[in-house]
């Protein structure tokens, strides 16, 4: 398994002009990432095509890889045909904006809903849009040698059971999951127990860890609420509340050995936590063996 950082870690510094993706890029290196999992946040390649050679001629001359592509979709926000297939046909253009970057994976969402509309009647009733979308740009990915992926993110498609569901309906080698280990919480769902579920059909791992409060201690400022109604807020990977060693054990038992993406949202300097995040997760490794 090797450790990188998604570049949504540093996108405060991109939006701000303190970075741009290239510096960004170089800054992973420097610091000991060993490939970056790229996120159109602050900078668009639709919007400037020519962005996508430059990138991966950024990584070449870091000697980096680039692990994957991640970006958003929602296959359900309009309720009609004519959205599903031009959201559709948007995705496609984004797997050659992959292929193009060089590499062999690609994150997109499927579905949004706000957290009261999360029922499992909800998800039942939208899951053929979902499987129809994901199976339609796996399968156009194909050709590129990509594996899509969809992630435990947003609530709707969150808990280990929901995206595994979408992952067995697509029933596509190239269609797997963008497991993110701090995400479950989200949800109120076990991290631990989560991630043991949803292993086998990994592609893609990212690693993030959250500070975890009840319901009943509202810490303030600078938490946000889980589905459930707790509070949780970002972390320095280590720092926080989850049991990052023992998922890196299930993973390993379970064969994963692909790209290990930190991501980092906490409120420190995202630079801090990138490092110390990125730091830990090898010392993490090293420790367990892996």
């Amino acid at each position: 398994m090797k450790v990188g950082l998604s570049t949504y870690s540093l996108s405060r510094l991109i939006k701000s002009g303190e970075m741009d993706i290239f510096k960004a890029i170089k800054w992973i290196a420097e610091n000991g990432g060993e490939h970056a999992e790229i996120v159109p946040a602050g900078f668009s390649f639709i919007e400037d095509p020519s962005l996508v050679k430059k990138v991966a001629a950024a990584a070449k001359e870091a000697g980096i890889a680039l692990s994957s592509y991640t970006i958003a979709a929602d296959f359900i926000k309009e309720e009609t045909e004519e959205f599903l297939n031009s959201e559709i046909e948007r995705l496609k253009k984004e797997v050659a904006v992959a292929a193009e970057l060089g590499v062999r994976l690609m994150r997109h969402d499927a579905a949004w809903r706000p957290v009261e509309q999360c029922t499992d009647k909800n998800f039942e009733n939208d899951l053929p849009k979902l499987v129809r979308g994901c199976a339609e740009v796996a399968r156009y990915a194909k050709q590129y040698g990509i594996t899509t992926s969809v992630e435990n993110h947003g609530f709707f498609v969150q808990e280990s059971r929901r995206v595994q569901k979408l992952v067995k309906a697509v029933n596509m080698d190239n269609f797997k999951t963008t497991l993110d280990v701090g995400n479950f919480i989200c949800a109120d769902e076990d991290p631990v127990r989560a991630v043991k579920n949803n292993a086998p059909y990994a592609s893609m791992v990212h690693l993030k860890d959250f500070y975890l409060r009840p319901k009943s201690k509202n810490p303030g400022d600078g938490f946000a609420n889980t589905a459930g109604g707790n509070f949780r807020r970002g972390a320095i990977l280590g720092h926080g509340d989850i049991d990052i060693r023992k998922q890196l054990t299930i993973l390993a038992a379970a064969g994963y050995s692909g790209w290990l993406s930190i991501e980092f949202e906490g409120l420190e300097d995202p630079r801090t936590g990138s490092k110390t995040g990125m730091d830990n997760a090898k010392r993490f490794l090293l420790e367990l063996g892996l």
